[in-house]
């Protein structure tokens, strides 16, 4: 009879506790998923001088946005949750930028013609604010007609940081081939520009999980520069009688002064926006770009992730300790 009572304390013992969910974010058990690897891939959408809605006063605005110039980025990188609520992030990532005055259907953007690509190396270190998350499991005991409870794995969240990037302009030529345009001082200076910049991310994501250690998310940036020379593009024109090089004179202004811009139909000799010393870009704002990525995360705290819960359930039922 004693037996019969045992064995059936220990049975109401073991559902009770494989009913129990286990919240990631509690005290004990939310540092289960303290290390991730991160990889993502997506695009880029550059705001800047070139390309661009068919209004100014869209400049660097989503209304600003150029389908044709849509690029691409791919990172990894390593993030470490220290708090329930807070994590922290290092990713490396590689970017293309794009923008051309041809998709813009503002008339004299059109009619500067300028282009260009610009691959990126960066570096970002940002501070995640996890807002909401549902990360919880329920373990069992492979009892006869025992089921699993229901699994939610889910974290949406914003963040922020810093970052520094290497970008190397280029832009093509009337032959199809591409220069970097950052050696030939395309708007007159005395010296190149500085090819590494400081970058602002901001940003918003939510990832759901793929079972105990892999999560996918979809995540949003925005990201300024500190530096208006992304495309290559900032202040004035340069006179290109002062280039040798006739790609470099190219470059400097593709431009048809042939081109009649706000002057009735049928004029001939249109005026030529773009002289030297006329306004090439704007330098009152700095470069930007978003992206928009595909986020794959792999939990590493643990090489087994299974021992490791039933160690957890092993010391719930005989009250040990786990070291």
């Amino acid at each position: 009879m004693i037996r019969c009572i045992s064995t059936l304390l220990l049975v109401i013992l073991a559902k009770s506790l494989s009913a129990q969910r286990i919240n990631f974010n509690t005290q004990k058990n939310w540092s289960l998923n303290k290390k991730e690897l991160i990889f993502q891939v997506g695009s880029t959408q550059f705001l800047g001088d070139l390309g661009g809605a068919d209004v100014d006063d869209y400049d660097y605005s989503l209304k600003d946005w150029d389908w044709q110039s849509i690029g691409f980025n791919a990172g990894v990188g390593y993030r470490y949750r220290f708090h329930p609520m807070f994590a922290t992030t290092s990713m490396l990532s590689y970017l293309m930028l794009r923008g051309d005055d041809k998709y813009s259907e503002e008339p004299i953007r059109n009619a500067r013609n300028l282009n260009f690509r610009s691959s990126l190396v960066e570096f970002q270190q940002r501070l995640e604010v996890i807002l909401f998350s549902v990360e919880k499991f329920s373990p069992t005991y492979n009892l006869p007609g025992e089921r699993g409870g229901k699994r939610r794995n889910q974290q949406y969240y914003v963040f922020g940081g810093i970052g520094a990037t290497f970008f190397n302009p280029k832009g093509q030529y009337t032959d199809g081939s591409w220069h970097s345009l950052r050696p030939l001082m395309t708007e007159g200076q005395s010296k190149p520009y500085s090819p590494i910049a400081f970058t602002l991310p901001m940003g918003f994501g939510f990832r759901l999980g793929l079972g105990a250690q892999w999560r996918i998310g979809l995540e949003a940036s925005y990201n300024m520069v500190f530096s208006d020379y992304i495309d290559d593009v900032s202040t004035t024109c340069g006179n290109p009688a002062n280039y040798s090089d006739p790609i470099a004179q190219y470059f400097v202004n593709p431009s048809d002064p042939a081109i009649t811009i706000g002057v009735p139909n049928g004029s001939t000799g249109g005026y030529n926006w773009f002289g030297p010393g006329y306004q090439r870009g704007d330098n009152q704002q700095r470069d930007s770009y978003y992206r928009l990525n595909i986020v794959l995360a792999k939990n590493i705290t643990y090489k087994d992730y299974g021992r490791q819960r039933i160690k957890t359930k092993k010391s719930k039922i005989t009250g040990t300790k786990i070291r």
